[in-house]
């Protein structure tokens, strides 16, 4: 009896070395299929299975929303789990932020192509309604470089650059006739908030006192320009090219020439959804990382300009595209350069990685000009919201190289066009160090 036993359950207990051949081979065979249709592998929470395929993600048209429509377009959400991951056009930065307050389960978003302050902002209170927070995670950077600040033709005589202290006597001039002075950005606090602030503070221009600063949706941009609502304005691409192709104003500079290699964009996510979802999260971070490194390519620019222009996504033409995002800049005042390194990055020079020390920078200038009070704990707001965590686990999911990778949450001092350091380790010496500002330090 017993040795009936034994000999029924041998078989169970191991396999022949036929059979073991066999079963190499074929698993063999199945690794190098999968590596053919997965050149970064099987990942984890693929793997293990995501706890949801969906979500929702909302993007407002602006060339930094790339890689969220490519992941779309090119089935990387699918590839990674999540194939019912819906990509959805928001209306204004305001809707935006309304949509995340909300959640996917009441009709709103869970996360978003968003300016990198609004998470901070959102989980805060300091924009949301009655200033009840929701909590957010920056899961990843979606590109440096590549807004700009673009002005009316009534003032293209002025060597307006990086330098606009030549605004300051046309504006004054323009006051004392008794007309307003008004420059637009996209959402209080929020990164072309900053850049505009930045840029006219350092030509001698206070941005709170000197002119009238207006909200416009980044697809309105340029239609207000046309009507003589707005002196000049700071946004993304594509609607800077799209002012100079339609001969209504011109660029002054490119927000990579105040500050080179400069943060814009996150993924950013309710905090609920990551802690509900981690897998699904992880596998939705993953789609963009990947998305990221096709559009970094330049052999792509073309193909993805043509892509994000389609009716269903921009509604652009590609000709208001392809040139900045290959670094080609006609400014609109007879200044062209070709080639330039202003073009959008989506992964190379860590692009895709959320530096800590680039969010402290942005809540020390939301301090600056009274968004957040002179006493908040920016390091410990930073530590709650930046999942930086999460991303290199999602990098070593996708085996990306070392050498891609950071060694550190810090980039280090960073440096301006004026000559203005920034050094994370110090936040107060930098704002000491701003003439025109509305906090006291």
């Amino acid at each position: 009896m017993t040795t009936d036993t034994r000999k029924a359950t041998a078989p169970a207990r191991g396999i022949g070395r036929r059979q073991l051949l066999k079963t190499t081979a074929g698993a063999a065979a199945l690794a190098a299929a999968v590596k053919t249709s997965f050149p970064f592998g099987i990942h984890v929470a693929q793997a293990a299975g995501p706890e949801t395929t969906k979500a929702v993600l909302g993007y407002i048209a602006l060339m930094d929303a790339s890689a969220l429509v490519i992941a779309k377009e090119k089935g990387l959400f699918a590839k990674h789990g999540v194939p019912d991951v819906e990509v959805a056009k928001q209306a204004s930065w305001g809707a935006t932020r309304d949509n995340i307050t909300l959640g996917s389960e009441a009709n709103g978003i869970d996360g978003a192509h968003i300016l990198t302050p609004m998470p901070y902002l959102i989980s805060a209170g300091k924009v949301t309604q009655n200033n009840v927070p929701t909590p957010m995670y920056i899961l990843a950077r979606l590109n440096l470089d590549a807004q700009a600040i673009s002005v009316a033709n009534e003032y293209k005589d002025l060597k307006v650059t990086t330098d606009a202290s030549p605004l300051k006597a046309a504006f004054e001039k323009k006051k004392a006739a008794g007309k307003e002075v008004k420059v637009a950005m996209t959402f209080p606090g929020g990164t072309h908030d900053l850049w505009l602030r930045y840029w006219l503070a350092a030509g001698g221009i206070d941005p709170d006192k000197d002119v009238s600063t207006i909200v416009v949706p980044p697809p309105q941009m340029v239609a207000n320009m046309k009507v003589g609502n707005m002196d000049a304005f700071c946004v993304g691409e594509p609607w800077n090219e799209q002012l100079v192709n339609q001969n209504i104003g011109f660029t002054a500079c490119t927000t990579g020439e105040v500050w080179f290699k400069h943060p814009e964009k996150v993924l950013g996510m309710r905090a609920a959804y990551v802690d509900k979802y981690p897998k699904a999260a992880q596998a939705i971070l993953m789609a963009v990382m990947e998305a990221q490194m096709w559009c970094e390519k330049m052999e792509n620019r073309a193909e993805m300009s043509d892509i994000v222009g389609r009716r269903q996504w921009f509604n652009v033409p590609v000709p208001d595209i392809i040139g900045r995002a290959k670094g080609d800049i006609n400014y609109g005042n007879g200044r062209v350069e070709k080639g330039t390194k202003q073009y959008m990055k989506f992964w190379s020079e860590h692009a895709s990685y959320p530096f800590k020390s680039h969010d402290l920078w942005f809540l020390t200038e939301d301090i600056r000009w009274g968004k957040f009070e002179p006493t908040l704990d920016a390091k410990a707001l930073v530590n709650k919201v930046n999942r930086e965590d999460l991303w290199r686990t999602a990098a070593k999911s996708l085996s990306v190289p070392a050498s891609d990778i950071p060694a550190t949450s810090s980039r280090g001092k960073e440096t301006f066009f004026d000559g203005k350091v920034f050094d994370p380790e110090n936040p107060a010496a930098y704002l000491k160090s701003l003439s025109i500002k509305r906090a006291e330090v």
